[in-house]
This record gives C-alpha cells, sequence and structure tokens, in this order.
C-alpha cells in the first residue's frame, strides 16, 4: 500500500488493507461492496429540505427552486452543538438510503457523532422538489446544507464525507474555500473521488467497463424522461435518443441543462483535482489502483501527496467505493469504512 501521511499519529488509525481471499481484483471488489447485505440498524431519521437555487423560469412560465433532501441524526440536544457533524454525500444514482450511506452512519452516530445523510438534487425519490439536476459541480449544494445545519443547530465542527461523485463535490467545496474555509469545517474524506473526470468518462466505455456504464445510463435516462414529465418546460425528451454512452450523456443532457458548453468545458470546469494543491484542512482520500473506472492523473497523484494537509491513500487492490478485507468478530470488513472514522475521530479528539 503507498500512501502519504500528515503525522506519525496518523498510524494510529491507517492499517493496510489486504483484500478478502477470493475478491482480489477491481470488479469482485466492486460487485460485491454493492451487493454484499448488510445488517445496519439506524433510528429514525429527522427530514430537513435545503434551499439550493431559486426558481428556474420557462419559456411559457417558472417552475419554483430546487431543494436537496438531507436525512438527519443527532445526537441529545444538549451535547449536540459539540459533537462533530458528518456530512455524508453518495455517488453518482445514490441516494442517502444507499448502503455506504447507512453503513457510514450507523459507525459515526455509534462513535457519538451527529450525521447528516445528503441526497443530491432529484435523487432519494425527490424529483418533484427540484426542476434542476445534480452534477459533479455542484459544491455549491454542499455550502448550502453546511450553513444550513450551522444555522440550525449551531454545530462547532463539520466533516465532509463523500463517495464517487460525491468526493469530487466535498473536495471542489474544500479547495474553493481553501483561502477561507467556514470555521466550522474540520476534516474533508473522499472515498474512490471522481477528482479527474475526463479520463474517468474514457474509462467507463472501455469494454470491459460498459456493464457500469450501461447500469448508470439506464437509469440517468429514466431520471431524465421523468423530469420531461414534471417540467416539461424545461426538459425535451428528443436528445435522448442520442444517447449511447456517458460522454454523450454529459454533451446532452449535463452540458445543456448544467450551463456548460459541452462535455470537455464540463469535465475541466468542475474537477477537483484543479484544487489538488490547495487543500488547506486535513484531508483523507482514499483509491485503489485497481479501481475499475475513477481515473487519478499520475499528476493529481503527485500533488495530493506533496500536499501536507493530505493524506492520500492508494492501494493495489479495492475496486471502486469497496475495500473489502476479512471481516472477524465485531468487524465486517469494510475498511474504508472504519479508516474513515478512525481519521475523524482522531480530528474529533484534536479539535
Amino acid at each position: 500500500m503507498n500512501m502519504q501521511t500528515v503525522s506519525p499519529a496518523a498510524q494510529t488509525w491507517l492499517t493496510p488493507f489486504a483484500p478478502r481471499p477470493l475478491l482480489r481484483n477491481g470488479h469482485l471488489q466492486t460487485l460485491a461492496g454493492n451487493f454484499l447485505p448488510r445488517n445496519v440498524s439506524l433510528p429514525e431519521a429527522e427530514s430537513l429540505q435545503v434551499e439550493v437555487e431559486g426558481p428556474v423560469a420557462g419559456p411559457g412560465s417558472g417552475y419554483g427552486p430546487s431543494f436537496v433532501l438531507c436525512h438527519c441524526h443527532w445526537q441529545p440536544v444538549e451535547v449536540r452543538a459539540r459533537r462533530l457533524t458528518v456530512v455524508l454525500v453518495h455517488g453518482l444514482e445514490g441516494s442517502s438510503s444507499s448502503q455506504y450511506m447507512l453503513g457510514n452512519a450507523a459507525r459515526a452516530l455509534a462513535a457519538g457523532f451527529n450525521v447528516v445523510r445528503m441526497n443530491m438534487r432529484s435523487c432519494g425519490g425527490t424529483d418533484e422538489i427540484c426542476p434542476t439536476i445534480y452534477h459533479s459541480g455542484r459544491s455549491g449544494d454542499v455550502a448550502a446544507v453546511l450553513a444550513e445545519i450551522v444555522e440550525r443547530h449551531h454545530v462547532e465542527s463539520v466533516a465532509l464525507v463523500g463517495y464517487s461523485m460525491g468526493g469530487n463535490l466535498v473536495l471542489k467545496f474544500a479547495g474553493e474555500a481553501a483561502a477561507a474555509p467556514p470555521p466550522q469545517l474540520k476534516a474533508v474524506v473522499g472515498v474512490s473521488p471522481l477528482m479527474d473526470l475526463a479520463i474517468s468518462s474514457a474509462a467507463l466505455h472501455e469494454p470491459q467497463n460498459r456493464i457500469y456504464e450501461w447500469h448508470f445510463l439506464r437509469n440517468m435516462i429514466a431520471r431524465v424522461r421523468r423530469r420531461a414529465q414534471l417540467f416539461p418546460e424545461i426538459y425535451g425528451s428528443a436528445e435522448i435518443q442520442k444517447i449511447r454512452t456517458m460522454r454523450l450523456f454529459d454533451e446532452h443532457i449535463v452540458a445543456r441543462y448544467g450551463g456548460f458548453t459541452g462535455a470537455d468545458d464540463y469535465y475541466h470546469s468542475v474537477a477537483s483535482s484543479q484544487y489538488a494543491d490547495q487543500l488547506s484542512i486535513p484531508t483523507l482520500i482514499l483509491h485503489s489502483a485497481d479501481d475499475p473506472f475513477i481515473r487519478l492523473l499520475p499528476s493529481t497523484c503527485d500533488v495530493l501527496a506533496a500536499n501536507s494537509n493530505v493524506t492520500f491513500v492508494e492501494t493495489q487492490r479495492g475496486g471502486h467505493c469497496a475495500f473489502l478485507e476479512s471481516a472477524g468478530p465485531g468487524y465486517d470488513g469494510r475498511w474504508a469504512e472504519k479508516t474513515l472514522l478512525g481519521f475523524l475521530q482522531e480530528i474529533s479528539d484534536g479539535s
């Protein structure tokens, strides 16, 4: 395992990753991480809607503002403000109910933290409250959620944790705010983060990865069709017939409805890799060299490793957002979740 650590203290929570004996390639890790059942129990969540964009004007009439829906789990009110609040952000076509979101929430709650499971725009069954689309550049939505929970609950410390596309969102936000980050923001974590979009989009179209591309596209096209029914004055359906690849989706849907000139403009504009040297708060990034479709450019890895605020961990095995090792008594073998919790506990203890 190759790693860059920020201090010797990091070694108390950062342990080598050893993949499960039968899961020694990226595809097996990725699929097992997605489909292996979990036994997760969470208390009932408090729902929180956060406005992220104002009304959207259509050719004939306007639609209302866009909201994202969060599911919040709070520690008792007498200690809530002092406890670290962990904001979890899912990946492409995920939601606040994705298994890794629930698993991390349960771990963080048990550790005494507050937890906010954030849905991206229109995810988690929220199409009706969000006329606008989500994409990898919506770091402002993360900022809006952070500001809302600080205002409502006066929390003193917040950590942002993002998986895949969500990892790009939280890292982009941290990079954009690097010169003057919110005083409550204490840490950022990206698990298999989509930091270099162009190379990762191309990787998703490689023959061995087409099954992943088809899976994403099927869900994303269905989402666009729903939006065309809900908001016909914004969305058309003719362009959907042209889409056969993720790049074409980004060209005809994300660029058109997200305000970019094309897919290349989108990939370049929103990539959090452009902020890799500017990250100014404690940051943990977990990436596997055998991730089937998330690729980091060598230059990005070099910059991350050179930034003293970043703990950049690249494992040789682990797949995409999986990192499954052998389970044992009291341990489910989900190394990434164990590792990021250890990092957050270190941050919390030191704040």
